[in-house]
Protein backbone atom coordinates (compact mmCIF):
# COMPACT_ATOMS: atom_id res chain seq x y z
CA UNK A 1 0.00 0.00 0.00
CA UNK A 2 1.26 3.36 -0.60
CA UNK A 3 3.22 5.28 2.01
CA UNK A 4 0.89 6.69 4.35
CA UNK A 5 2.67 10.17 4.24
CA UNK A 6 2.59 11.25 0.92
CA UNK A 7 -1.30 10.21 1.46
CA UNK A 8 -1.14 12.81 3.48
CA UNK A 9 0.64 14.98 1.55
CA UNK A 10 -1.84 15.02 -1.41
CA UNK A 11 -3.65 18.01 -1.32
CA UNK A 12 -6.43 16.21 -3.07
CA UNK A 13 -6.70 14.34 0.32
CA UNK A 14 -6.64 17.01 3.06
CA UNK A 15 -10.52 17.56 3.42
CA UNK A 16 -11.00 13.44 3.76
CA UNK A 17 -7.79 13.58 6.13
CA UNK A 18 -9.28 16.28 7.98
CA UNK A 19 -12.89 14.46 8.24
CA UNK A 20 -10.48 11.51 10.18
CA UNK A 21 -9.18 13.60 12.69
CA UNK A 22 -12.46 15.29 13.60
CA UNK A 23 -13.58 10.91 14.11
CA UNK A 24 -10.64 10.48 15.55
CA UNK A 25 -10.83 13.64 18.03
CA UNK A 26 -14.79 12.60 18.35
CA UNK A 27 -13.34 9.03 19.41
CA UNK A 28 -10.44 10.03 22.07
CA UNK A 29 -13.17 12.41 23.64
CA UNK A 30 -15.62 9.30 24.02
CA UNK A 31 -12.90 7.47 25.64
CA UNK A 32 -12.05 9.84 27.80
CA UNK A 33 -15.40 9.61 29.34
CA UNK A 34 -15.33 6.29 29.38
CA UNK A 35 -12.49 6.24 31.61
CA UNK A 36 -14.32 8.82 33.67
CA UNK A 37 -17.65 6.36 33.53
CA UNK A 38 -15.68 3.57 34.86
CA UNK A 39 -13.79 5.99 37.47
CA UNK A 40 -17.08 7.42 38.78
CA UNK A 41 -18.73 3.47 39.03
CA UNK A 42 -20.93 4.03 36.25
CA UNK A 43 -23.54 1.42 35.00
CA UNK A 44 -21.83 -1.48 33.26
CA UNK A 45 -24.41 -1.35 30.26
CA UNK A 46 -23.81 2.41 29.79
CA UNK A 47 -19.86 2.32 29.97
CA UNK A 48 -20.20 -0.89 27.15
CA UNK A 49 -22.42 0.80 25.21
CA UNK A 50 -19.96 3.66 25.21
CA UNK A 51 -17.27 1.45 24.43
CA UNK A 52 -18.98 0.03 21.52
CA UNK A 53 -19.53 3.29 19.88
CA UNK A 54 -16.10 4.10 20.16
CA UNK A 55 -15.24 0.75 18.46
CA UNK A 56 -17.30 1.95 15.74
CA UNK A 57 -16.20 5.35 15.16
CA UNK A 58 -12.85 3.39 14.95
CA UNK A 59 -13.73 0.97 12.70
CA UNK A 60 -15.08 3.33 10.59
CA UNK A 61 -12.03 5.48 9.99
CA UNK A 62 -10.20 1.81 9.48
CA UNK A 63 -12.36 0.84 6.49
CA UNK A 64 -12.26 4.26 4.68
CA UNK A 65 -8.73 4.21 5.11
CA UNK A 66 -8.59 0.94 2.96
CA UNK A 67 -11.68 1.68 0.84
CA UNK A 68 -9.66 5.46 0.17
CA UNK A 69 -6.37 3.04 -1.04
CA UNK A 70 -8.51 0.47 -2.97
CA UNK A 71 -10.05 3.38 -4.56
CA UNK A 72 -6.45 4.99 -5.56
CA UNK A 73 -5.46 1.44 -6.60
CA UNK A 74 -8.29 1.05 -8.94
CA UNK A 75 -8.07 4.49 -10.48
CA UNK A 76 -3.74 4.24 -11.21
CA UNK A 77 -4.81 0.64 -13.00
CA UNK A 78 -1.42 -0.59 -13.83
CA UNK A 79 0.18 -3.75 -12.64
CA UNK A 80 1.94 -2.40 -9.47
CA UNK A 81 -2.26 -1.88 -8.65
CA UNK A 82 -2.49 -5.66 -8.41
CA UNK A 83 0.09 -6.54 -5.62
CA UNK A 84 -1.57 -3.21 -3.94
CA UNK A 85 -4.53 -4.42 -4.12
CA UNK A 86 -3.55 -7.98 -2.91
CA UNK A 87 -1.69 -6.13 0.09
CA UNK A 88 -5.04 -4.08 0.73
CA UNK A 89 -7.12 -7.19 0.89
CA UNK A 90 -5.18 -8.90 2.94
CA UNK A 91 -4.86 -5.76 5.35
CA UNK A 92 -8.76 -5.68 5.18
CA UNK A 93 -9.11 -9.07 6.31
CA UNK A 94 -6.72 -8.37 9.63
CA UNK A 95 -8.69 -5.90 10.09
CA UNK A 96 -11.99 -7.80 10.02
CA UNK A 97 -10.72 -10.35 12.19
CA UNK A 98 -9.50 -7.81 15.08
CA UNK A 99 -13.22 -6.26 14.36
CA UNK A 100 -14.61 -9.30 15.95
Amino acid sequence: MAEPAAAASDPASRPATDRLLVRLRRAEGQLRGVQRMLAEGADCEEVLTQLAAVKAAVDQVGLHLISQRLRACAAAGDQVCVDDLDRALATLLRFAALAR
